[in-house]
C-alpha cells in the first residue's frame, strides 16, 4: 500500500464475537467493502464517517478523490491470513513486547492506498476506531523527531528506542495526536 500502516497489537486471538463486531464495524463505515476471507478488508471509507467534515480540509484528497478514502484491513497471525508475514513482523520487536507486557499473538494492520495529508488522519481515526471494537493496543511507527509529540498524550503506554520509534497506546492517542497541527504518520 502507498500511504501509511498503523498495527493494532492483540494479546489474545480474536474471538468469534470480537471478529463479527470488526466485521459490522468495517462494513458499517465502508462506502465499497470486499472481504475475500474472514478478517480480511479492501474498503473505500466515506471521511465524514470517521470524524471529517464533508467538504472540509479532511474531505479531498491532492488526487481529487471526493473523500471516500480506499484501506486494506486486515487480520493476520495464528488462524487468519499469513501467519509467516505475522513472525516476520513482530520477530525483531521485543522491546514492544517489553513496553505492552505481552507478546503479540494476532494482530491487525490499517493500510491506506493513498499517501495525502487526509490518508494520514483518516488512518489515524480508522485504527482508532477498529481498537475501540476489538481491543489491542496500537502501534505507530514515528519519525525522526516525533516522540516529543507524541509523549505525554492520553492513552500513551510507552515509546520505544531506535532508529524508528514505536508509540504505543490506546486508541484515544491517536485520536488526540490527529487532532494536532503538522499531524503526520511514518509511510
Amino acid at each position: 500500500m502507498p500511504g501509511p500502516t498503523l498495527v493494532i497489537e492483540l494479546a489474545q486471538p480474536l474471538s468469534p464475537a470480537a471478529l463479527g463486531g470488526f466485521d459490522a464495524l468495517v462494513r458499517g463505515l465502508s462506502s465499497r467493502c470486499e472481504s475475500p476471507r474472514p478478517g480480511f478488508f479492501d474498503i473505500s471509507v466515506p471521511v465524514e464517517r470517521l470524524g471529517g467534515t464533508p467538504g472540509g480540509p479532511h474531505a479531498q484528497g491532492a488526487d481529487g478523490t471526493d473523500g471516500h478514502r480506499p484501506f486494506l484491513v486486515y487480520l493476520m497471525g495464528p488462524g487468519a491470513g499469513d501467519q509467516s508475514l505475522f513472525e516476520a513482523e513482530h520477530e525483531d520487536e521485543p522491546e514492544v513486547a517489553a513496553v505492552l507486557g505481552f507478546r503479540p499473538v494476532q494482530a491487525v494492520n490499517v493500510s491506506a492506498g493513498c499517501n495525502d495529508r487526509i490518508d494520514h488522519t483518516a488512518t489515524a481515526l480508522l485504527t482508532a476506531a477498529v481498537a475501540d471494537t476489538i481491543g489491542g493496543v496500537v502501534k505507530a511507527e514515528l519519525l525522526n523527531g516525533q516522540a516529543p509529540l507524541v509523549t505525554g498524550l492520553p492513552g500513551v503506554l510507552g515509546i520505544t528506542e531506535g532508529e524508528y520509534p514505536m508509540a504505543l497506546g490506546a486508541p484515544g492517542f491517536l485520536r488526540a495526536w490527529a487532532g494536532r497541527s503538522g499531524f503526520r504518520l511514518l509511510k
